[in-house]
């Protein structure tokens, strides 16, 4: 358990500074945009490793990672309907589309998505605390939002895109769930959506 909280405070702790616009705006004024724009790429990078290697190794060690509770089969069914718009919308964060502007804060909606629909089908404790983290803080970083003078918008500022936009964050957002569902999932993090369903060899 321990990679997976501590690849979260490192996550999570760089991302609570954009939150902040003056706590922001002191480290780049003390060090620089570009060094702070790295130390957010590295630190980030180094939390996600250790959350996806924490995670899978709870899921593939067994007695490390206790049931809290059971989910019934069907809500397993409604987590792979929904994990299509999430994957669909990630990619609707970096790229130009009607899509990206009806919702404003795509990589928000497909974060708090993916979380909900996680918890609604796994039960475990490293489950609970990994899901339940993100789906905590995509909630707080949307109300954030509100209060910053910059608006917000993600990677790709105030652009804006059309129909082509929309095509493409549909075709490769729904290429990334099929190459998630045939094998990604389960050798990233140690459970298959659909068991001996794979496209990956």
């Amino acid at each position: 358990m321990i990679p997976l909280i501590l690849g979260l405070v490192l996550f999570f702790a760089v991302h609570i500074v954009p939150t902040n616009p003056a706590l922001r705006r002191s480290f780049t004024d003390r060090f620089g945009e570009g060094t702070y724009k790295a130390a957010f790429s590295i630190v980030s990078a180094i939390g996600l490793v250790l959350i996806v290697l924490g995670y899978h190794k709870l899921q593939v060690m067994p007695g490390k990672n206790p049931v809290l509770y059971d989910p019934p089969l069907w809500m397993r069914h409604v987590t792979l309907a929904l994990m299509l718009p999430a994957m669909i919308l990630l990619v609707a964060a970096y790229v130009p589309s009607n899509i990206r502007d009806k919702v404003r804060h795509p990589m928000l909606a497909a974060v708090k998505i993916w979380a909900f629909s996680h918890l609604l089908a796994n039960g475990d404790l490293a489950s609970l605390v990994l899901f339940g983290s993100f789906l905590a803080y995509a909630v707080f970083d949307r109300i954030s939002l509100k209060r910053r003078s910059e608006g917000g918008r993600g990677p790709l500022g105030a652009r804006t895109g059309g129909l082509s936009g929309d095509l493409i964050a549909v075709v490769v957002g729904t290429a990334l769930y099929v190459v998630l569902l045939g094998g990604l999932h389960g050798r990233l993090f140690g459970a298959e959506p659909i068991p001996g369903w794979t496209l990956l060899g």
